[in-house]
């Protein structure tokens, strides 16, 4: 049991590397008691990547845990939950695994565009009203060296003109707006066409 508890401490110190084939040979030595050196650190983000499940992103922006009720006739009725489970199953089929967040908060959009460098493959975003004015997002999304897709239910530059400007279209690979929900599964093919451990 020592030597168990001994080899569950180690590799949880390697966080999101726990799941590299190193570092699971590394935590069956310990339990079978032999001596083992340190195990090699990936070497590139390409390594790393390939190392963990293709996990996408998807962000959304804020007021878009309003959709359904919000505005039908320019974001329509679909809910957010609605979306969600439409990613997830757009996603299993091109062996993509979503992890699906919204928040109000940008300060808590830009931490986990960062956390995404250590957990995720690709990042699709909808900024929402974002998408205008935030360069902290901008800044975050070209830190994290990602490819991404930007989305939107609406085609912005048919709206407002102050709608017109994204900050976000400068960190990403490309964008798909005015589809309707449907752009979420647009994003998904795109992303996934960006991603070399896709289906």
């Amino acid at each position: 049991m020592e030597r168990r508890r001994r080899a569950c401490n180690r590799v949880s110190r390697l966080g999101d590397e726990a799941n590299h084939p190193v570092a699971r040979e590394y935590a069956r030595a310990i339990t079978d008691g032999w001596r083992v050196p340190n195990p090699a650190p990936f070497k590139d983000s390409t390594e790393r990547r390939s190392a963990m499940a293709a996990t996408v992103l998807i962000i959304n922006g804020p007021n878009l845990n309003m959709l359904g009720t919000r505005e039908p006739e320019v974001y329509g009725s679909r809910t957010l939950k609605d979306i969600e489970a439409m990613c997830i199953a757009r996603g299993k089929a091109l062996g993509l695994t979503v992890d699906f967040r919204q928040s109000n908060a940008e300060s808590e959009i830009v931490q986990w565009i960062q956390d995404a460098r250590q957990s995720s493959a690709g990042i699709i975003i909808n900024p929402a009203a974002y998408t205008h004015t935030s360069v902290a997002i901008l800044d975050a999304l070209l830190a994290c060296d990602l490819p991404s897709v930007e989305v939107h239910l609406s085609n912005i530059h048919k709206r407002e003109e102050f709608r017109h400007h994204s900050y976000v279209s400068k960190a990403a690979n490309g964008i798909i707006a005015g589809f309707g929900a449907k752009g979420y599964e647009l994003a998904i093919e795109a992303i996934a066409d960006l991603l070399p451990t896709a289906k």
